[in-house]
């Protein structure tokens, strides 16, 4: 564990589902617009990183994570920004590299990315790839990002873009080195590729136990220390909500969390949610978070000792929550639950 204070934060795709009272749905320029104030709302209650999902389809509105993230790096000064993720991909990481290292200049060094392989698809034939190569693709360009990222100029060949022959790549970041984590959903392969190059670990906890990603994190620490690299941190994004009492978050959460995850299981082969499955999810041992401070704040602290987390990020909005409620659920976070989190977090360590 690091001897860092345990970071928590807020991470959105930018949804845009149907409001299950009122059948509306927020415009994409309103839709962003709320992101903004959420960003800021997230930094005024005291949390430490906002993060901006990459999504190319009618029902999310951020396709591009850096450009929104630096709308909200001019109204902030403190947060961190993070993607969550970006599509490397379908990206080229040249480009992922200067955006972001763009907005780390603008920010005075509050950028990361963290860079994921995409469990959405729509951008590979959008941008030109083929969905064979989904694995390789992924490998080959974090690959480049890396050597971009520790390297001003280089030199570097791969299968799926030209190369680069002692090329130098501008503007280099306010930090040195920019960070770079890698989003993992359950792959050992991705853990692994993490740990080759020194890089830190997101977990995307979406379903099942969150002690079941306790393998994970293990092989993360284990094969970091077999490539001969630094302790590195490792995160956990999840769903959850936190309202003024538990029962009533819960009614709150679930209605639009049953749009979205039901209009995605249908493109996916899942059954439809039901409110059993939905409580049964959010019981102690299930993945959402979802309560009164005092129940989310130990379900959080529960899953960042079993795992040996240093972050935990709250992905508030599943469906079209009111706006409101997104911000008070942001509060709640910020003042109620994280001081308990940071203090349940201080001083402990695996070993202990």
């Amino acid at each position: 564990m690091s001897t860092q204070p345990f970071e928590l934060g807020v991470t959105t795709f930018v949804e845009t589902y149907p409001d299950p009272q009122t059948n509306l749905t927020t415009s994409h320029g309103d839709r962003l617009r709320q992101v903004v104030e959420e960003a800021q709302q997230a930094e005024a209650v005291g949390l430490d990183i906002y993060g901006v999902g990459e999504h190319h389809r009618e029902d999310f509105a951020a396709s591009s994570p850096a450009v929104v993230l630096g709308v909200i790096a001019g109204s902030t000064r403190e947060i961190r920004l993070t993607s969550a993720v970006t599509v490397l991909s379908s990206d080229d990481p040249v480009r992922v590299f200067q955006d972001f290292a763009t907005l780390d200049q603008m920010s005075s060094g509050r950028a990361e990315i963290i860079a994921g392989r995409g469990s959405f698809v729509e951008s590979f034939p959008l941008f030109g790839y083929d969905l064979a190569d989904y694995d390789e693709l992924f490998a080959e360009k974090l690959d480049l990002l890396v050597a971009i990222r520790d390297s001003e100029r280089v030199t570097w060949s791969g299968t799926h873009r030209s190369a680069l022959v002692d090329h130098a790549v501008y503007p280099r970041p306010f930090q040195n080195p920019l960070p770079v984590w890698v989003g993992v959903g359950g792959n050992p392969e991705s853990v692994i590729r993490a740990a080759s190059y020194g890089l830190p670990m997101a977990l995307a906890i979406i379903g099942g136990e969150p002690a079941r990603f306790a393998p994970f994190a293990d092989l993360h620490r284990q094969a970091l220390t077999e490539y001969g690299m630094n302790p590195a941190p490792i995160a956990v994004h999840a769903h959850g909500y936190v309202g003024d009492d538990t029962e009533s978050a819960a009614d709150e959460f679930f209605p639009p969390y049953r749009v979205a995850m039901s209009h995605i299981g249908r493109e996916r082969g899942w059954g439809p949610i039901s409110r059993a499955s939905f409580d049964a999810s959010r019981s102690p041992d299930g993945s959402l978070f979802i309560g009164d401070p005092d129940v989310v704040a130990d379900k959080i602290v529960r899953t960042a000792q079993e795992l040996g987390l240093e972050r935990f990020m709250l992905h508030i909005s599943v469906g079209t929550l009111p706006h409101e409620k997104v911000l008070r659920a942001i509060e709640l976070l910020g003042k109620e639950v994280a001081p308990r989190v940071r203090d349940a977090m201080a001083g402990f360590s695996l070993e202990a």
